[in-house]
């Protein structure tokens, strides 16, 4: 099946994953993804990704974390900001700040993908693509 969304594919595929309380997920991988992966793995929301597969049918298996015996996912929330039918974006000055700075904003800007934080560090707006916490 063809996703024309590959980033709320891959927001939604960790949701559910998290909700049932799995060890790892897999996500098509494309350069978007992976960007966002490491972004996810920098901020320590997951504990790590590999790649799998040959050509075109390369997956990301992403690892989650959890926290205590109760195993909560340590993401609580993702949430897809700029839509293919509606892109969001947003200069340097505009740049979101989610939960006061607990979560994170990803932002695609022309130096690459990175957190709200970097992009406010270096400067740079761009494309809000999702909200973490």
């Amino acid at each position: 099946m063809a996703v024309n969304d590959t980033i709320a594919d891959m927001l939604t595929r960790i949701r559910n994953a998290n909700l049932a309380r799995h060890q790892t997920t897999e996500v098509p991988s494309t350069k978007m993804t992976r960007s966002i992966a490491q972004v996810l793995q920098s901020e320590g929301f997951i504990s790590e990704f590999s790649e799998q597969g040959e050509g075109p049918k390369r997956n990301l298996i992403i690892s989650l974390k959890y926290k205590g015996k109760s195993r909560q996912p340590i993401i609580t929330m993702l949430k897809r900001v700029s839509k293919p039918g509606l892109r969001v974006y947003s200069n340097r000055k505009e740049l979101p700040r989610v939960l006061g700075g607990i979560g994170i904003a990803i932002i695609s800007t022309s130096s690459g993908i990175m957190t709200d934080r970097d992009a406010r560090r270096q400067g740079l707006g761009g494309e809000v693509l999702c909200y973490v916490w």
